[in-house]
């Protein structure tokens, strides 16, 4: 499966942003989908995972109640929706897919001003 990544930009604090994983090659349903982060000087850490076929959602606590993710198996397309935005969201956000193996997208910048 192949992934992009679309969607990140520079907001202003307590602003939204909407990030879009679509997916070619293969059905999203068929994999565990995530979104990891990696700010400057940090390592990279999972925030949100979804499996669409049954639904099964978690978050990091870092993002728990701000954060959404969600698929749409329509348009094999998995979202984040990132709300009240802090400066310490800024980072590099990466797709990521799992089923045996692990799959990535390129990352896309978010970037949260104070």
């Amino acid at each position: 499966v192949q992934l992009q990544a679309y969607r990140g930009g520079t907001v202003s604090a307590g602003g939204s942003v909407r990030l879009s994983c679509a997916a070619s090659g293969d059905t999203l349903d068929k994999y565990v989908v995530g979104w990891f982060r990696q700010a400057p000087g940090k390592e990279r850490e999972g925030i949100a995972s979804i499996q669409t076929a049954d639904g099964s959602i978690d978050y990091a606590d870092s993002v728990k109640g701000r954060f959404t993710i969600s698929g749409d198996i329509a348009v094999n397309t998995v979202y984040l929706q990132m709300n009240s935005l802090k400066p310490e969201d800024t980072a590099v956000y990466y797709c990521h897919a799992w089923a045996r193996y692990d799959y990535w997208g390129q990352g896309t910048q978010v970037t949260v001003s104070s």
